[in-house]
């Protein structure tokens, strides 16, 4: 999140969120009609109501308030990744999750085409990256130590988990990546359908003996 600029207000005041929070609805109703490329910051101002210098007390140009909208709606977006990742049925919570996660994309598809993209903000990927890095890590940490596994597949457990983890999240942020600029013909739950497989078959940890 931006911190105020040009102003004494501490950022978590409750005007300056709103205001931050007016600013990042107008971009995001903005992107879904226009390239990012093409908004400027007049544009964000008169939507939100604000003056252009109350823009820039918050951030320096329409860019930065991309990059905060993003990030800030990402950390509620990681937590639709699957929870289980050892689940055997691909019907049920994994998948669900997995399309809610599209779903977020999909729903501000332009900003994240735009951050995400060939020309985007190297900030959002590195974030959604880490983010996914370390939710995936946590998921797998507890999926191991809930399983019952037999001793000949403990050496494989006691890899890294933050291997898997980066390996995984980077894979996934490509997948979307992909998608997006593709135009999302794919549904969400397309998406997810297509995508668990692979989350399961890496993730597997199989409790019965051989």
């Amino acid at each position: 999140m931006a911190t105020s600029r040009g102003s004494t207000t501490p950022t978590g005041d409750r005007r300056v969120r709103r205001t931050q929070a007016a600013l990042a609805r107008a971009l995001l109703r903005l992107v879904e009609e226009q390239d990012l490329s093409r908004v400027t910051v007049a544009d964000v101002a008169e939507l939100a109501g604000v003056s252009r210098s109350t823009f820039y007390d918050h951030y320096r140009d329409v860019h930065e308030l991309a990059e905060a909208a993003c990030t800030a709606m990402i950390d509620g977006l990681i937590e639709s990744l699957p929870g289980d990742f050892n689940a055997a049925d691909p019907g049920r919570e994994a998948t669900e999750s997995l399309e809610a996660f599209f779903g977020s994309l999909a729903e501000h598809a332009g900003l994240y085409r735009a951050l995400l993209g060939p020309q985007g903000s190297a900030r959002v990927a590195d974030h959604i990256r880490h983010r996914s890095t370390v939710a995936i890590q946590e998921r797998l940490r507890e999926a191991v130590e809930s399983a019952e596994v037999p001793e000949m597949a403990r050496p494989l457990l006691e890899l890294p988990l933050d291997v898997p983890a980066a390996f995984t999240a980077g894979a996934l942020i490509g997948v979307a990546a992909e998608w997006l600029q593709g135009g999302c013909t794919r549904s969400p739950g397309e998406m997810a359908a297509l995508t668990w497989p692979l989350f399961h078959s890496l993730f597997r940890i199989d409790a019965r003996p051989a």
